[in-house]
């Protein structure tokens, strides 16, 4: 491909237009909350006691349509929820049934009750898409554990010997599973049909009307075509329909254009959180993961790592990127933070002012906590202790999540890095029709800046804030601007 076809080609790159607007809130359905609409098994654990690995607290989907009042009030518009298939694990990653919903969740007709009630809504719903491997329960691979080697579905699976050993750890599993866990069989994708099999599932709800994939570690799939082809079918069914991969580091052989719209933004993730919490974050509660916020980044680093962020891949993608503080895959912020209110709150302005789209992890709006230790990042959202509720973060949550619905610069608009020193960073988000102006102070004590504006904002003008208290002119090609401790503005002008 020649330089000028590759210009051409990377300007077609297209993603959803609407995720661009989007507020994303993540949910962990056995935690959000359980309706006494469907009956339940008894032996579950009581909702208000710390989770366990194996046990189930019996969230479901017709409690997520009872709380949708409250999703809305927050300014959320888009869903993503974590597995809901038929699976024996309480998060769902260990597929059954990639046809059925679970039925602890409320079965097909509540997902289509809540699928429903969404779009009714306005509220877009994106299912997570665990492709890589299956688990034992899995008819294909049970099929084989009865069989064994008589088994028709044998190179579904990649078999390394007799006799499989499914459930004892002492001795071989014989078979290729995902890290090594023998619950989770990986699935042979170079099969034509298991790749058939999992295009006709992702094919079966597109139809029947999600808003798109969340993927579920699809490095690990590394069939030549094999997201392309998955691109192409999501695709011819709803263009608009969300790809997005769960990737945590440099992720541009999938963000081409030819296979995800996005990736979950795990580098955005490490950078905000080294900024906005630096010494304040709690190394063993980043330990073991994929992203590393530490040591902690001066404003000017930080500045530099955004550059080169979004250097990093074209623009279209960037403003489809799936920008989240925490998830179920890790402490929560406030945890990670060591309880510094402040250090979520800058996080939280820096993330609803940044390209792509915000997620927030159910429950992190009112500040529950969650340690790097399973299952305690997955705990029950506590509806019936209000009490025990962050009102001000709550209160801050819709604030910022508001402003950034009602100015479209800071969805759409081009990002201008504008000044930064040790603790400081000032950038603009602008359209034709309105610029806007982000300064934010990690340090102890209030700072005034002087923030080179250039051509980004008119001479005399007056910026008048939209967070935080006052306004400043713009003066000799620069704003004054006093910046609160540990806290950001946002000034706004109209062109």
């Amino acid at each position: 491909m020649s330089a000028k076809e590759s210009e051409n080609w990377m300007t077609a790159v297209h993603t959803p237009d609407w995720v661009k607007h989007a507020v994303f809130y993540q949910i962990f359905p056995d935690r959000f909350a359980k309706s006494a609409a469907l009956p339940k098994p008894n032996n579950l654990e009581p909702w208000d006691r710390p989770p366990t690995i194996e046990g189930y607290k019996g969230g479901d989907l017709l409690g997520v349509v009872e709380h949708l009042d409250y999703i809305q009030d927050l300014g959320v518009n888009a869903i993503y929820f974590t597995p809901i298939f038929q699976s024996a694990a309480n998060h769902r990653y260990h597929t059954h049934d990639y046809y059925q919903v679970d039925p602890l969740l409320g079965g097909n007709q509540a997902f289509m009750t809540m699928l429903d009630e969404c779009h009714r809504r306005g509220l877009k719903v994106v299912l997570d898409g665990v492709f890589n491997h299956a688990s034992r329960g899995f008819f294909q691979f049970n099929d084989i554990l009865e069989n064994g080697p008589h088994s028709p579905w044998l190179d579904w699976f990649t078999i390394e010997g007799w006799p499989l050993s499914a459930y004892d750890g002492s001795k071989p599993a014989n078979y290729l599973a995902w890290v090594g866990n023998r619950a989770l069989p990986k699935l042979n994708t170079d099969n034509p049909q298991v790749r058939e099999f999992i295009m006709q599932v992702a094919e079966h709800w597109i139809r029947l009307g999600i808003d798109g994939w969340r993927l579920d570690v699809p490095f690990e799939i590394h069939t030549v075509g094999f997201w392309a082809e998955f691109r192409q079918r999501v695709k011819a069914i709803n263009p608009e329909a969300y790809i997005v991969g769960e990737i945590w580091y440099d992720s541009r052989p999938w963000l081409q254009g030819d296979q995800f719209d996005a990736v979950m933004n795990y580098l955005f993730t490490e950078r905000v959180i080294a900024f906005a919490a630096g010494p304040h974050v709690q190394a063993d509660q980043v330990a073991g993961r994929s992203y590393t916020p530490i040591p902690a980044l001066s404003g000017t680093q930080y500045a530099d790592q955004i550059d080169w962020l979004l250097r990093l891949y074209p623009w279209e993608i960037q403003l489809a990127q799936l920008n989240l503080l925490d998830s179920h895959d890790t402490a929560r912020l406030i945890s990670i933070a060591g309880g510094d209110k402040a250090s979520v709150r800058l996080a939280t302005l820096l993330q609803m002012t940044y390209p792509g789209a915000p997620s927030i992890y159910y429950g992190d709006e009112i500040g529950l906590p969650g340690t790097n230790f399973d299952p305690d990042t997955r705990r029950g959202m506590p509806w019936d202790k209000p009490e025990t509720w962050d009102m001000a973060a709550l209160a801050y949550h819709k604030q910022l999540i508001a402003m950034r619905h009602a100015h479209p610069a800071l969805r759409t608009g081009a990002y201008h890095r504008l000044y930064a020193d040790d603790t400081s960073y000032a950038f603009a988000r602008s359209t034709d029709s309105e610029a806007l102006l982000v300064a934010v102070n990690t340090s102890d004590t209030a700072q005034e800046i002087v923030v080179p504006v250039g051509e980004h904002f008119t001479e005399g003008s007056v910026l008048a804030a939209v967070y935080g208290m006052g306004s400043a002119p713009v003066e000799h090609g620069a704003v004054r601007i006093g910046v609160p401790a540990r806290d950001g503005v946002v000034l706004h002008t109209v062109r």
